[in-house]
């Protein structure tokens, strides 16, 4: 490894491969699905990386990610070590704010949205259900505006869904994940600010990973 990249911080070295690349961080937050302001803040020093994050960015940047995990200032050892998964890392920060605020008095789990989807789910399959997608997404998406990655991915289900692009089981699933966006009153209300809509996003992530095993 070059003493340039040894001696760098991760800041700098970003810097530089995004540079080289002509890559915008509006554009690596497409690519990486990691919001702008997260990697704006990563980028300028003010948020450290976290390895998941790190593996998104060595995998669409293609630089190894031993570099990064130096410049970050991981052991070298955990380079090697598959990172938590960002949907976990997502759950474990939602329920560490909860614990410290007195916004929200109960217990935030992944099992709880799963719950809410399952249940989602059988209701989207009835014409009141699809009536509501259809209906109310606009409304809704209008409300929100673009708060991250996860409302692109609302917006390619909804048009599967009104396209009738997927099997009946995809089309319930990722009914389940609208249906879940568009109740203002879930597992954490939508209007708790900032994290109203943090279970939304993690919503989204469930049926896209279960969208992807079948």
């Amino acid at each position: 490894m070059s003493e340039g990249i040894k001696n760098s911080n991760l800041s700098l070295l970003l810097k530089e491969i995004l540079k080289k690349r002509s890559f915008s961080m509006r554009k690596l937050s497409e690519l990486t699905e990691i919001d702008t302001a997260t990697i704006s803040r990563i980028i300028n020093g003010k948020r450290k990386a976290n390895p998941e994050q790190l593996q998104k960015f060595a995998d669409c940047l293609d630089v190894p990610i031993t570099d990064l995990f130096i410049a970050a200032g991981y052991p070298i050892e955990q380079a090697q070590k598959k990172p938590q998964s960002d949907i976990h890392i997502s759950v474990d920060s939602i329920q560490n704010f909860l614990e410290s605020s007195n916004l929200y008095d109960k217990k935030f789990t992944m099992a709880s949205v799963e719950q809410e989807l399952a249940k989602y789910e059988q209701y989207v399959q009835t014409e009141e259900g699809t009536e509501t997608i259809l209906n109310s997404f606009g409304e809704k998406l209008q409300k929100v505006g673009s708060i991250g990655p996860f409302i692109n991915q609302l917006k390619d289900m909804y048009e599967k869904f009104r396209l009738k692009k997927g099997t009946p089981r995809e089309l319930a699933l990722m009914g389940s994940a609208l249906i879940y966006f568009i109740l203002p009153v879930d597992i954490i209300p939508d209007y708790i600010f900032p994290i109203g809509y943090l279970d939304d996003a993690i919503a989204v992530q469930i049926v896209i990973n279960l969208l992807s095993k079948k």
